[in-house]
């Protein structure tokens, strides 16, 4: 597994592709479209017993 981390591709917000690195916040992106800052967290994988469960 690689170490090197992806950008995001569009701001959860808003949907526009206008990503910045935010520099006050690591790990941060900011939209200059919409104006605000967001980060992206991995929060793990599912364990196999969570397959074929409808939610």
């Amino acid at each position: 597994m690689s170490d090197a981390r992806s950008a995001p591709l569009y701001c959860p917000y808003c949907g526009e592709e206008d990503l910045f690195p935010n520099e006050a916040s690591h790990g941060a992106w900011e939209c200059h479209s919409c104006r605000r800052v967001f980060t992206v967290k991995f929060n793990g994988l599912l364990s196999s017993l969570s397959k074929g469960v409808n939610r």
